[in-house]
């Protein structure tokens, strides 16, 4: 499934790059893909540099989801072609989040490296 997965990941980001001609999905980054096992669905995670232009950016994929799945049974070979269901990687912003809440708490930025204490002996 992993390869099936890399695979339709990068069908998928080449054919918003150089078959698609709405300029909003070219910034489109392609983060993911998550297909079922029966090839039935796969969850494709994008992403955008500018935050603010994500939810415009999903908007026009999923509108012109039944084109890309059409260009993607042409270029690759598999018994089924997924339906597809876009949906924004959020994980960057999660793991800032969790970087904020360990830099309040004091959590040293490197975990492997000793804290030093002025209560022991060196």
């Amino acid at each position: 499934m992993q390869r099936v997965n890399k695979q339709l990941q990068r069908e998928i980001a080449l054919i918003l790059e150089s078959r698609i001609k709405k300029e909003a999905v070219k910034s489109a980054i392609i983060t993911g893909v998550d297909c079922s096992k029966d090839l039935e669905r796969a969850r494709v995670y994008i992403n955008a540099l500018e935050k603010h232009k994500r939810p415009g950016i999903l908007k026009e994929l999923t509108l012109i989801k039944g084109a890309i799945r059409s260009m993607l049974g042409q270029s690759i070979k598999l018994r089924r072609v997924p339906e597809l269901e876009f949906v924004i990687d959020d994980s960057e912003d999660y793991g800032a989040r969790i970087d904020s809440i360990l830099d309040r708490l004091g959590f040293p930025d490197n975990p492997n490296r000793e804290i030093k204490s002025e209560n022991y002996d060196e």
